[in-house]
């Protein structure tokens, strides 16, 4: 069991980040035998399948941003295919706003970029965090690759099939198919490593807490608010791929010119779960919820103990680390 630690940690953090901790899984739906059973086959599988095969690779970050963006895409548009259902009960205005050719065009660069990042690369991070000593080795052998590869798929085949019968236009489903093995094949070329070096001091971790939740904040705010303001979808969509581009440069440069500490990654990290922590009593709260938000509050407090738990022990770990003299 110690040694398949990690993965055992990924399989349901994932899910815990990407479902419950957001929102969109509250505590009834998230802990009933369907849910702690389904949710971490889809979710954790992909995460441990992303890292593994980025490892196998010998690549790093870029590339698992990537394949987080594929998960994305098997899962929204393959399988419950909430790219296409006009009537997907998350959508909300996301049905109408944006939709063209049969596709909800808005809701698909929001809800794929939140998988790359909330679903896949925030979990093995933390994850990479809590076994520093295995962060850079492989996980999984061949058959735990064919395990994890068969349950994604198998879990992949039941969502389309039972969970959701909606049945999408043919050809936007296709291109949906081959939008996920581009992304592979994009994944498989990405450099190891980000492609420059800035020679700048790392930023501190204060701020860059406060520059993953500026960045999730604004993230939800052109994903949610700017529909409800009338703004053209259009202009929506090139403003959030622009924002996540953006972005990524922005971190690059506040990692400085050498590899960041784990004070640092975690201090962004937390910067960006403390948005959904926030949210947790907001959404218990709100009447205007379809679903049963009861325990949200529970939820958002056991997140902030895990993240100060988090940063004690890496606290600890760079002090034991830290030459003496």
């Amino acid at each position: 069991m110690k040694k398949y630690a990690p993965v055992i940690v990924l399989f349901f953090l994932s899910p815990i980040i990407g479902e419950l901790l957001s929102g969109s899984a509250p505590p009834v739906e998230f802990f009933n035998p369907f849910g702690l059973i389904f949710l971490p086959a889809l979710y954790g599988s992909g995460a441990i399948l992303a890292r593994e095969i980025t490892l196998g690779w010998g690549k790093r970050w870029p590339t698992i941003l990537v394949l987080g963006l594929a998960y994305g895409v098997i899962e929204e548009g393959l399988m419950i295919k909430s790219f296409f259902d006009p009537a997907w009960p998350d959508l909300g205005l996301l049905g109408v706003y944006g939709r063209w050719a049969g596709v909800n065009w808005v809701w698909v660069v929001f809800l794929t970029l939140f998988h790359a990042v909330f679903s896949i690369a925030i979990p093995i991070l933390l994850v990479e965090m809590l076994f520093p000593n295995r962060r850079d080795e492989r996980w999984l052998g061949k058959k735990g690759m064919i395990f994890f590869a068969a349950l994604l798929s198998f879990v992949v085949l039941v969502g389309f099939f039972v969970l959701a019968p909606y049945r999408p236009p043919t050809i936007p489903y296709l291109l949906a198919v081959t939008l996920t093995v581009a992304l592979y094949i994009i994944a498989k070329q990405m450099p190891a490593q980000w492609i420059t070096s800035i020679h700048k001091p790392t930023w501190r971790p204060l701020f860059l807490g406060l520059l993953g939740l500026c960045a999730t904040f604004v993230f939800f705010m052109l994903g949610w608010a700017l529909p409800h303001l009338g703004m053209s979808p259009v202009l929506t969509i090139v403003m959030m791929i622009l924002f996540a581009v953006a972005l990524l440069f922005l971190i690059r440069r506040a990692s400085g010119n050498s590899s960041w500490q784990d004070d640092g990654r975690l201090a962004l990290v937390s910067g960006a779960l403390t948005f959904f922590i926030l949210l947790g009593p907001i959404s218990e709260n709100d009447a205007t919820r379809l679903d049963n938000p009861v325990g949200m509050t529970l939820v958002a407090i056991a997140a902030l103990v895990a993240l100060l738990w988090m940063r004690f022990m890496v606290g600890l770990r760079r002090k034991q680390t830290r030459p003496e003299g």
